[in-house]
C-alpha cells in the first residue's frame, strides 16, 4: 500500500479539524414561540434541502413505536412520511439536528399557549434525547431515535392544535360543516425546506392563529387585574357628564385596547365616546357611544368567561377548512353576518336575520344552485300544523288575506304556498342550495329587522339584507343577468329559476369570537347556547381552564 505525503496528510487533518468546529451539534433552548413558521427565519441557511444524505433503516420503526406506545396512534403517517422520502433523516443535516427541531420541541413544550392543557406524551423523554445529542462527543451520526420521535410529536402537535376534536365530537356540538383531512406531512416539508418568507400559514383556518394572540393577551390581562365590577347608578352616561363610575370605565376600555386617552379625570369626553363606539361594535351592540346597561354587562364580563369563549372557538376553527380557492360565503350565526369572499379574501358583507333560539338555524355546508326570482314560499308543515290552520279558525279569510293558495292535502293537513309578489315572506328572490335542513338564503318585507343588533328572528332560513347585489354576484358568469335584468324578474310576479353555471359553496358557522379585519377581537352572545358543550368537552379532554 503507498504512503500518503506528509503535506497532504497534514492538510487533511487540518480540513477535519474545521469540519468539526463548524458543525458543532445545536444548542438546545425552550422559549416560547408564537407559531413553527415564525421561527423558521433563525434557521440555520442552507438547510433547506428536500433529502439528507443519511439514510436510516425501516425495521427500526417497529421497536420505537414498541418502547413508546403512546405514539402508535401517529405510526402510519409517520411510515408514509419516511416512505416517501425513501427514510432519509428530516432533522438532521450532516449529522447535527437542524434548527427547526428546536423550533419544534419548543412547541411542543409550550402546548398551552394553543389552548391545550395536556402534557405532550413523552415530554421527558424527548428532553432527554436532545439532552443526550448536546453532550460532547465526536460522532457525527444522527441519532434514528430521536428523529422518530420528533416527527411522531409533530404529527401529535398537528393533530392537537390544528386537527382538534374528532368528527364525533364535532357533530355532538351541533357542528355539521365537513371536516376535511389536512396533509400534515406536507407541511411538514414546508417546515424542514422552505424559508420563512416564502413560507405558506398554518394548515388551520386564518382565525385559528388570531385567535391564539388574543388567548395570551387576555390569560396576562386575568393574572394582572381583579375585573372588579363596574356599577353605575344612572341608565347611562353621555358626553360632558361627570361621575365617579367613569374613571374606572376609562381604565377598563384602556385595557381592552378601545381608548388611548386620559385615565385620570370622571369626565366623560369625546374620545371616550369613541372608545365605547368600538368597545360597542367589537361585541355586536347598537353603536351610540352611551354607556347603558347593557354596555355596562359586556365591560364586566369576566375574563374568565372571555378566555373560555376564545378557547371554544379556537376549537371550532381547528374544524373549518384551512383554506379556499374562488367564490364562497360565508355566515356567521351569533354575528348575524353574511360575508362574501374570494379566495379567502372578503369582498363585501351584509346583515342578516337566523332562526329564534326555538328554530335554530342549522351549522352546516351547502351549494348554491339556484336563484329563484318572484318565489312561491311553500309553507313549512310545522308551519301550518301551528300558524296556518288555527289562523284559518279563527278568520275565514285568512289564506286569501294572506296571498295563499292551497294546492292540496296530505294526512289531513293542506298543502299551502304563498304567491309571488313584495308581501310574500320570502321576499322577491331566493337562494337554494339543496339540503335535507330545508334551509337556504331569501329576500324579506320584513326590513326593518335588519336594524336590530340581535337578528335572531326567522324559523331558521336565512334573510339577507341585500338581496339583489348577492344575486348580482352569484349570477356574475351570466352576463345577460345585468342588474336591470335582475330587478324586473325580482318585480315580475311569476316565478323564475335561474341555475348558476357553477355552484357557490356557502359555509353557515357559528363563531361566538373572531378577530375582524381590523385585527380587533370581537365577541357575540351565544345565542343557541352551544359553548357551554363545547366547553364542557375541551375541559374533559385537556384538563382545566
Amino acid at each position: 500500500m503507498k504512503c500518503i505525503p506528509l503535506r497532504l496528510f497534514l492538510l487533511l487533518i487540518l480540513v477535519y479539524s474545521i469540519s468539526l468546529v463548524s458543525c458543532g451539534q445545536q444548542v438546545k433552548t425552550h422559549k416560547p414561540v408564537d407559531s413553527l413558521a415564525q421561527d423558521m427565519d433563525k434557521t440555520i441557511p442552507g438547510n433547506f434541502t428536500q433529502h439528507s444524505t443519511d439514510v436510516f433503516d425501516s425495521t427500526q420503526l417497529t421497536p420505537f413505536f414498541k418502547k413508546y406506545p403512546d405514539l402508535k396512534t401517529y405510526a402510519s403517517q409517520v411510515t408514509d412520511f419516511y416512505q416517501k422520502r425513501k427514510y432519509a433523516y428530516a432533522w438532521f443535516e450532516n449529522g447535527s439536528l437542524i434548527e427547526q427541531a428546536g423550533n419544534l420541541t419548543n412547541r411542543i413544550m409550550n402546548l398551552d399557549n394553543d389552548g391545550i392543557y395536556k402534557k405532550a406524551p413523552y415530554a421527558k423523554a424527548l428532553d432527554s434525547l436532545l439532552d443526550g445529542l448536546n453532550t460532547k462527543t465526536t460522532s457525527k451520526q444522527p441519532r434514528t431515535d430521536v428523529e422518530l420521535m420528533l416527527t411522531s410529536q409533530y404529527f401529535m402537535l398537528a393533530n392537537l392544535i390544528w386537527h382538534g376534536m374528532g368528527t364525533d365530537a364535532s357533530k355532538s356540538a351541533k357542528w355539521f360543516l365537513p371536516r376535511e383531512k389536512d396533509s400534515y406531512d406536507q407541511y411538514l416539508d414546508s417546515l424542514l425546506k422552505t424559508p420563512t418568507k416564502q413560507l405558506t400559514n398554518e394548515p388551520v383556518y386564518r382565525q385559528y392563529e388570531l385567535l391564539r394572540t388574543y388567548l395570551k393577551k387576555y390569560r396576562d390581562l386575568d393574572s394582572s387585574d381583579k375585573w372588579v365590577p363596574i356599577t353605575i347608578a344612572v341608565k347611562s352616561v353621555k358626553l360632558g357628564d361627570s361621575l365617579s363610575a367613569i374613571l374606572p370605565i376609562k381604565k377598563r376600555l384602556y385595557k381592552l385596547g378601545d381608548y388611548k386617552g386620559d385615565t385620570t379625570t370622571n369626565v366623560f369626553t369625546a374620545e371616550l365616546v369613541s372608545g365605547v363606539k368600538q368597545f360597542q361594535t367589537r361585541l355586536g351592540l347598537p353603536v351610540n357611544g352611551l354607556v347603558n346597561r347593557e354596555t355596562i354587562n359586556e365591560m364586566n364580563v369576566p375574563l374568565k368567561s372571555r378566555i373560555k369563549q376564545i378557547l371554544v372557538n379556537m376549537e371550532r376553527s381547528r374544524w373549518l377548512p384551512a383554506s379556499m380557492k374562488g367564490d364562497y360565503l360565508g355566515v356567521n350565526i351569533p354575528e348575524f353576518k353574511l360575508h362574501v369572499y374570494n379566495n379567502d379574501s372578503l369582498l363585501w358583507s351584509c346583515n342578516v336575520v337566523v332562526g329564534q333560539s326555538v328554530h335554530q338555524t342549522t351549522v352546516f355546508y351547502g351549494e348554491i344552485k339556484y336563484v329563484v326570482f318572484s318565489p312561491y314560499w311553500n309553507v313549512p308543515e310545522s308551519i301550518v300544523r301551528n300558524e296556518v290552520i288555527p289562523g284559518m279558525r279563527k278568520n275565514a279569510n285568512y289564506i286569501s288575506k294572506h296571498n295563499m293558495q292551497i294546492t292540496g292535502y296530505v294526512n289531513g293537513l293542506p298543502n299551502v304556498r304563498q304567491k309571488p309578489g313584495p308581501e310574500n315572506s320570502l321576499g322577491l328572490v331566493k337562494f337554494l342550495f339543496p339540503n335535507s335542513y330545508s334551509i337556504y338564503l331569501h329576500d324579506t318585507p320584513s326590513k326593518s329587522l335588519f336594524g336590530e343588533s340581535s337578528r335572531a328572528f326567522s324559523h331558521g332560513c336565512i334573510r339577507v339584507k341585500e338581496p339583489a347585489k348577492l344575486a348580482d354576484f352569484l349570477l356574475q358568469q351570466r352576463k345577460e343577468w345585468t342588474p336591470q335584468k335582475i330587478n324586473a324578474a325580482m318585480h315580475t310576479g311569476k316565478e323564475q329559476y335561474v341555475t348558476l353555471n357553477n355552484k357557490i359553496p356557502v359555509f353557515i358557522a357559528y363563531l361566538t369570537a373572531f378577530v375582524d379585519r381590523d385585527g380587533k377581537i370581537n365577541f357575540r352572545k351565544d345565542i343557541y347556547n352551544l359553548d357551554g358543550r363545547l366547553a364542557d368537552m375541551l375541559m374533559k379532554q385537556n384538563g382545566t381552564y
